[in-house]
């Protein structure tokens, strides 16, 4: 079942100090001053590791960069599909216009096979002058059909061109579907990593702080550095 990719969830702070709870119950012996049921304290929760934390951090953060990136590509996808859907159209107005040329074509030439036929049966009764000009018309229309043919001939390579430059952008689009589906599998497996490694764990706040300016500093010195080339 695919999963919904949605925004990572923020790393939830966790106080350092142990918690302490009151005991609603306790009752004070007024004889010792003693308090029958002592205050309880929690044990105090198991911190990350300053590098733990970093890497929990920085996780995050790739995964979030991740997520803004498969949303790039799949507006990129959603774009090139809308384009092969308008050229779809196209193709098959050329598709239909072809057809009613090829079907031009075979009417045109029933019909000189149909003139010839007459032309050979009635050629006996006709006069020299009647039969010549009844040839050059014949011959004439012969002709044109020639030409007819020549041009629904490259009509048909010209949309065979389309078609086939067509079908190689629904492959290029299928396959750029195929890599965001990939993409996106990975970075849910990443995400899910990162919920089992970092989401909900205790750690020190002034690690978190240290970290932060770390990087901050970090990118401080590769902006200065980009500057200066």
């Amino acid at each position: 079942m695919k999963r919904i990719l949605l925004p990572l969830a923020l790393v939830v702070a966790v106080s350092a100090q142990a918690q302490i709870t009151n005991n609603p119950k306790a009752k004070v012996d007024p004889k010792n001053n003693r308090v029958a049921n002592p205050v309880v304290a929690k044990p105090k929760p198991k911190l990350m590791s300053r590098d733990e934390l970093r890497a929990c951090i920085d996780a995050q953060e790739a995964n979030s960069k991740e997520s803004e990136a498969i949303k790039a590509d799949q507006a990129a996808y959603k774009a090139n599909a809308e384009k092969l859907k308008a050229e779809k159209v196209e193709i098959e107005a050329g598709e239909a216009a072809l057809g009613k040329q090829v079907s031009d074509v075979k009417a045109e030439k029933e019909a000189i096979l149909a003139d010839h036929a007459a032309l050979t049966a009635e050629a006996p009764k006709l006069s020299k002058e009647d039969l010549k000009a009844r040839n050059e018309a014949y011959q004439a229309r012969a002709n044109g059909f020639s030409k007819l043919f020549d041009a629904v001939k490259a009509a048909d390579a010209e949309q065979g061109a389309k078609r086939k430059a067509f079908s190689d952008k629904v492959d290029a689009l299928n396959d750029q579907f195929k890599a965001i589906e990939e993409r996106t599998e990975k970075h849910f497996d990443a995400s899910d990593k990162w919920k089992a490694e970092c989401q909900n764990k205790a750690y020190d706040e002034n690690d978190e702080k240290a970290i932060r300016k770390e990087k901050a500093a970090a990118a401080a010195a590769a902006a200065a550095a980009s500057a200066g080339k």
